[in-house]
């Protein structure tokens, strides 16, 4: 058996923002470091050693990302890149005059560079995830006519557009379509938020764990069979 020295790496980066961070649970309870553990052993099987990283940030926007993403992610290669952002660009400040954080046009500008720039890094495979629903359906935001939902379904649709056109080497996962399936079965989004209604609550991790995991595993296994 070769020492782990002289074992090939696989490499997953998760790029995204507080919903990868995990902000107000426990880091065991967060999907993904739950994830990260099944990762080392799906890889293991194929003669790998995993390395994976979490190079998200709590309140981060596509534009900052793509401002971090050099150091965060080109300088240090990934076999698998997944990205999730969305509920920050969606945002509107009242500072900002009735605009959103990012425009959905940027948005989409932005996640497709992210996409070009992952691919010039190395990167085989991208996991393209929206965002699940969050329970701020109520007030509007400033100096608009919508609530915040609204905004998030909006870009919610904008990553589904993306995934359509960014090619073969691009998997998308449906987390709003996942939760809204499951709210089908009786409850409320708020069942799997915290308090402030737009962060996952442990239920809320468990779920987009349970959930993701598959998904990944199938593309992982691809890119190693």
């Amino acid at each position: 058996m070769m020492s782990s020295d002289s074992t090939e790496k696989f490499r997953m980066t998760f790029f995204g923002d507080s919903i990868c961070v995990g902000q107000g649970v426990s880091i065991y309870n967060g999907w993904v470091t739950r994830l990260a553990r099944d990762i080392d052993a799906w890889v293991k099987d194929y003669g790998y050693e995993g390395l994976v990283t979490n190079a998200s940030v709590n309140g981060r926007t596509t534009r900052q990302a793509l401002e971090d993403m050099p150091y965060q992610v080109q300088s240090h290669g990934a076999d698998v890149l997944l990205l999730q952002f969305g509920l920050n660009d969606c945002n509107y400040w009242a500072s900002d005059k009735g605009v959103p954080r990012v425009s959905r046009a940027a948005f989409i500008a932005n996640l497709q560079e992210i996409i070009e720039r992952g691919r010039r890094s190395g990167a085989r495979a991208f996991v393209l995830n929206n965002n699940h629903p969050t329970s701020r359906t109520d007030i509007i935001l400033p100096n608009t006519s919508i609530t915040y939902e609204d905004s998030n379904r909006s870009y919610n649709q904008a990553v589904r557009d993306i995934a359509h056109t960014a090619g073969a080497d691009v998997f998308f996962i449906d987390v709003e379509k996942v939760f809204l399936e499951e709210l089908k079965k009786g409850g409320c989004a708020a069942d799997f938020l915290l308090e402030d209604g737009l962060h996952l609550g442990a239920r809320g991790h468990a779920l987009y764990y349970e959930k993701v995991a598959p998904e990944i595993k199938v593309v992982i296994e691809g890119l190693l069979a």
